[in-house]
């Protein structure tokens, strides 16, 4: 572990130089990328230095202790924090998920139940919406299919954060993929039955262009059409809507949100990038049979992930065996008791190694 710090520690001093030279920043994307490096090391570096500073403290109490015994207790109390400091090192130094800094693309999809599932999608975009505001998020519509009772068949959104954090919106949302299944009494229900519908969540970091992941313009089928609002009335008079079809992979992307038809094919291009970089991480991971869970899961709908039960008010996520009894909380965008359990599940799992 040592020798992993000292090399940490060596590159943000070398970081903290080159963010110093007014010429890195003339190159913006990679200054970013540097800056985006620095930060998160910056906890690694700080534990660091606490624990060097604590260690340092404990020698001299125990030097005064040997000579008079009423440092005794300044001793003790100094030890009882270095373990507390080691063990936020530990897991400090556990391989962090490479995109928990990026910002991500979520999509809902309306599942079995017809309107009532289309409504439970509306729900979790306002669960979504209401704790990105909650984390001092910015949401940004991008393609969205209306219901006729105001939900969504399918809703397309980018969750962005205001600053370069190590800790993003990935690092939040990125365990939210999977099916979500609600049980309620519909509003279409007449006769009072609960039903059980389901929507599909897909959430995915929102990467920038990379080498890795090349986009051949003959691979690509470009539609346009015109911008629906509510009820599938036109908000454009001119086809500026885009819709990319993919054709190796039959990934579907849409935008409608942007003034202009170049803005829109822009914005498509961007999430396409992204959704193709998710897949090729995916694939990349089941070639080599990686047994930990791989973070990428996320783009599988097939999993039930979680149940929100309206009769009993509760919340379970099927994963880690949580509940809760606040379903209101929750879709009011109370969503970080949640997500910190199974952050706290992740965190273990990595520290055992699994």
């Amino acid at each position: 572990m040592s020798q992993s710090l000292d090399s940490l520690l060596a590159e943000y001093d070398e970081l903290e130089k080159k963010l110093a030279d007014p010429s890195v920043h003339a190159d913006q994307a990679g200054a970013r990328k540097l800056g985006k490096r620095y930060a998160a090391l910056g906890p690694i570096v700080k534990t660091a230095r606490e624990i060097e500073q604590v260690r340092n403290d404990l020698e001299a109490a125990r030097e005064l202790a040997a000579e008079d015994r009423s440092f005794q207790d300044e001793v003790e109390q100094i030890e009882q924090q270095l373990p507390k400091l080691e063990q936020q090192l530990t897991e400090l130094l556990l391989p962090r998920d490479p995109h928990d800094g990026d910002d991500v693309l979520l999509e809902i999809k309306s599942g079995e139940g017809g309107e009532e599932s289309a409504l439970f999608a509306g729900d979790l975009l306002r669960m979504y919406t209401r704790y990105a505001e909650r984390q001092g998020w910015k949401v940004e519509m991008l393609d969205g299919t209306d219901s006729d009772l105001g939900g969504f068949k399918d809703v397309t959104v980018a969750i962005k954060a205001k600053t370069t954090t190590p800790d993003g919106v990935w690092s939040r949302l990125k365990w939210e993929g999977g099916v979500h299944r609600v049980q309620r009494v519909p509003v279409t229900e007449s006769q009072g039955r609960i039903h059980t519908s389901a929507a599909g969540v897909l959430v995915f970091p929102e990467t920038e262009e990379t080498a890795e992941v090349e986009i051949n313009e003959n691979d690509l089928r470009i539609d346009v059409y015109r911008s629906s609002g509510k009820g599938g009335q036109s908000v454009n008079t001119t086809d500026s809507a885009v819709r990319i079809t993919h054709l190796p992979t039959g990934i579907v992307v849409s935008c409608q949100n942007e003034r202009s038809q170049l803005q829109n094919k822009a914005r498509a291009m961007q999430v396409l990038q992204s959704r193709l970089a998710a897949l090729a991480e995916e694939q990349k991971a089941q070639e080599q049979s990686d047994a930990r869970r791989v973070q990428i899961r996320t783009v599988d709908r097939s999993e039930r992930v979680r149940t929100y039960n309206f009769p009993e008010s509760r919340i379970s996520d099927h994963r880690v065996g949580y509940k809760a009894h606040n379903l209101d909380q929750v879709l009011d965008g109370d969503l970080d008791a949640v997500v910190d359990a199974l952050a706290a599940a992740d965190r273990a799992e990595r520290l055992a190694g699994g």
